[in-house]
C-alpha cells in the first residue's frame, strides 16, 4: 500500500459515519507543517496568515506552538473580531475603505491596542481621520512597500500590483506624513513577495519554465534583500521605535529569515499544504486539507460522477485553479466537464473500483479558500475524528 492509499483508507475509517461532502484538517500533517515552518524561520517568528486557515479553532492551535506569533489579517471587520475574541496583536495586511470598522477602532482602547492597519497612501489616513467619528485612540500603522522585480528599465514587472511606494525616499516621506498627523503612531512595515513566496520553481513537466522562475526568484532575492534593507534604515531613521518588519510567504521563508533587516515572517499556506505548494524546491509539506465528494453515479466504464465539487480558487483563470482529484490516485476531470457546480465527472481505472456513496478526496488549490465551502472542518487523529472546528462561515463570518 502507498502512502497515498494509506492515508485514504484512515480518513475513509474516520469519516465512515459522516456523510459527504466534508473538509477535514489531519492534525498530524498540521503540526508537522507547523513545525516545518518555525524550523525554516530559524528563531524568527511566524506571523500567521488567518485567510489561509480561516478557523479560529486553529489559529489558536497554531500561536500556542514555539515560533508563532500574531496574525496577519485580510479585513478590517475581521481583524476587530478576532481582537474581540482575544487575539491580542492582529496586522491588517491590506487597506481598508471600512468607515464603520475605522470608528469602532478609534473608540475603543482594547481593539486600538490589538489591530495595526496598513497604509501605502496618505489619502488613507486622510479616510481613517474623516471615519473616526469622535474616537480619539491612536491608530497603529504599518506601511507596505512594493516588492515587485523590474527589470529592462522598468518596463518588464514581475510581481503583484500593491504598494505604490517603492523606494527609501517614499517610504521615509509617508512615515513624515504619518508621525505629523496626530492620532497616528507608525510602529510596522511590510514587504510581501509574492513572486518568490507564492510561486512554484518545480513545476511538473516544465523544466525550461521551472529553471526561468528559478532564475527570477534568486534575482528577486537579491534585489530586494538590498532594497528592503535601505528602506528599513530610511525608515527607521523616522520612527526609531518601530516594532517589526514583517516578510516572507510560505515558499520563501527561510530565505526571508536570513534577511537582518526583517523581523518576523508570514505565512499560513504552509500549514494545510494546498496543491499550489507542490512545485517548490525550498520545501516539501504534507497535505493537510482535504475534502471529499460522495459518488453519487456511475455513469459507464471508468467513469464515475460526485456530487459537486466546482470549487475554483482566486487568481488568474486556469487549470490550476481547480481542486485536484487526490484518493484514490489516477482519478482525473472530463475535460469536457472539469470541475461542476452540482456534479463532477472523474475519469480513471480507479473509478470501477468505487461505489456508489463512496468518498473521493480533493484538495484545494489554495488554502483557506476551502473553508468558504464548508462549514466545519473534522478534525482527524491516525483513523479517527477526535473533533470539529466550525470555520468562520461556520460561525456566520464571511468576511469577503
Amino acid at each position: 500500500m502507498t502512502p497515498r492509499a494509506a492515508d485514504r483508507a484512515r480518513y475513509d475509517r474516520a469519516t465512515a459515519h459522516l456523510d459527504a461532502p466534508l473538509a477535514i484538517v489531519d492534525l498530524e500533517a498540521f503540526d508537522a507543517n507547523a513545525g516545518d515552518l518555525a524550523r525554516r524561520a530559524d528563531g524568527k517568528p511566524i506571523r500567521v496568515a488567518s485567510k489561509s486557515v480561516r478557523c479560529r479553532a486553529l489559529l489558536e492551535r497554531v500561536l500556542a506552538m514555539d515560533g508563532f506569533a500574531g496574525i496577519m489579517s485580510f479585513t478590517l471587520d475581521e481583524s476587530i473580531w478576532l481582537a474581540r475574541a482575544g487575539f491580542e496583536d492582529v496586522l491588517l495586511a491590506y487597506p481598508s475603505a471600512d468607515r464603520a470598522g475605522y470608528a469602532e477602532l478609534a473608540g475603543d482602547p482594547k481593539l486600538a491596542a490589538a489591530v495595526t492597519v496598513m497604509v501605502d497612501d496618505p489619502a488613507q489616513l486622510e479616510l481613517i481621520d474623516r471615519a473616526r467619528a469622535g474616537g480619539a485612540e491612536e491608530i497603529r500603522v504599518c506601511l507596505e512597500m512594493d516588492t515587485a522585480l523590474r527589470l529592462l528599465g522598468g518596463r518588464v514587472r514581475v510581481g503583484a500590483r500593491r504598494s505604490p511606494l517603492r523606494e527609501p525616499a517614499q517610504l521615509a516621506e509617508l512615515a513624515r506624513s504619518v508621525a505629523r498627523r496626530p492620532g497616528f503612531r507608525l510602529v510596522g512595515l511590510m514587504a510581501y513577495e509574492g513572486h518568490v513566496a507564492g510561486v512554484g520553481d518545480a513545476v511538473t513537466g516544465s523544466p525550461v519554465r521551472s529553471r526561468a522562475v528559478r532564475l527570477m526568484q534568486r534575482a528577486a532575492r537579491k534585489e530586494l534583500a538590498a532594497r528592503r534593507a535601505a528602506v528599513v534604515r530610511a525608515v527607521r531613521a523616522v520612527a526609531p521605535e518601530l516594532e517589526f518588519v514583517n516578510g516572507g510567504g510560505t515558499g520563501s521563508v527561510q530565505h526571508t529569515a536570513a534577511e537582518d533587516a526583517v523581523t518576523e515572517i508570514a505565512a499560513g499556506s504552509g500549514l494545510y499544504v494546498p496543491r499550489l505548494f507542490d512545485n517548490y524546491t525550498s520545501f516539501t509539506g504534507r497535505p493537510a486539507a482535504l475534502f471529499a465528494q460522495p459518488v453519487v453515479r456511475r455513469p459507464g466504464v471508468g467513469v464515475v460522477t460526485v456530487l459537486g465539487g466546482g470549487y475554483p480558487a482566486s487568481g488568474a483563470a486556469g487549470r490550476d485553479r481547480l481542486p485536484v482529484p487526490y484518493l484514490p490516485e489516477g482519478l482525473r476531470y472530463d475535460p469536457q466537464e472539469g470541475a461542476g457546480e452540482v456534479q463532477t465527472p472523474l475519469l480513471g481505472a480507479p473509478a470501477d473500483d468505487l461505489l456508489i456513496g463512496d468518498k473521493v478526496w480533493f484538495r484545494h488549490a489554495k488554502a483557506g479558500e476551502l473553508c468558504e465551502r464548508f462549514d466545519t472542518l473534522h478534525l482527524v487523529e491516525g483513523d479517527r475524528v477526535t473533533g470539529a472546528a466550525p470555520t468562520y462561515r461556520g460561525e456566520g463570518r464571511t468576511f469577503l
